[in-house]
């Protein structure tokens, strides 16, 4: 589905802000709030974003790179997160946020005790409660862009920064 958006108005605060005042400005502060306050490590953190984004299919989440004080992750990262199960680019850490993105989205109800013991060997109870929101924000909101059309144009609504 496309939203239509009236002549002149930016699609993405239209539809974030001006048709849902009440939820839209929040949704955009919740999204932005996961780079802005994260204690993940950068490679983890775009680990995880980049697999739902690669589940969601949304153009802006898949071209996006978080940037943290000039760094980027390494050009390829996308694809490695792609094969996840056998890079080895990876570390435990960041080969466990990728399988906990997908399994997040695609079969949570299989999370089982064994995943949850080699989540518990490298990550704290914090950061898997933040991974968890990160992921869930993600999906979300990358989700409700893509279904709207809006992937293609997205630009988050202005809160003073951008992801």
């Amino acid at each position: 589905m496309n939203i239509e958006i009236p002549e002149g108005k930016d699609p993405i605060q239209y539809v974030w802000g001006e048709m849902v005042p009440g939820i839209g400005p929040a949704a955009s502060n919740l999204s932005l709030a996961v780079y802005a306050h994260t204690t993940l490590g950068l490679r983890e953190f775009e680990a995880a974003r980049l697999r739902v984004a690669q589940l969601n299919g949304c153009l802006f989440c898949l071209d996006w790179r978080t940037e943290r004080d000039g760094q980027k992750v390494e050009e390829g990262f996308a694809d490695a997160v792609t094969e996840w199960r056998t890079t080895d680019a990876f570390d435990d850490r960041t080969r466990l946020a990728a399988e906990y993105a997908e399994r997040y989205i695609l079969d949570h109800h299989g999370l089982d005790e064994d995943f949850w013991t080699r989540m518990a060997a490298h990550y704290t109870q914090a950061e898997i409660v933040e991974l968890s929101m990160c992921i869930g924000s993600w999906l979300a909101f990358g989700r409700l862009n893509r279904v709207l059309g809006l992937d293609a144009m997205c630009v988050l609504p202005h809160s003073g920064a951008t992801p």
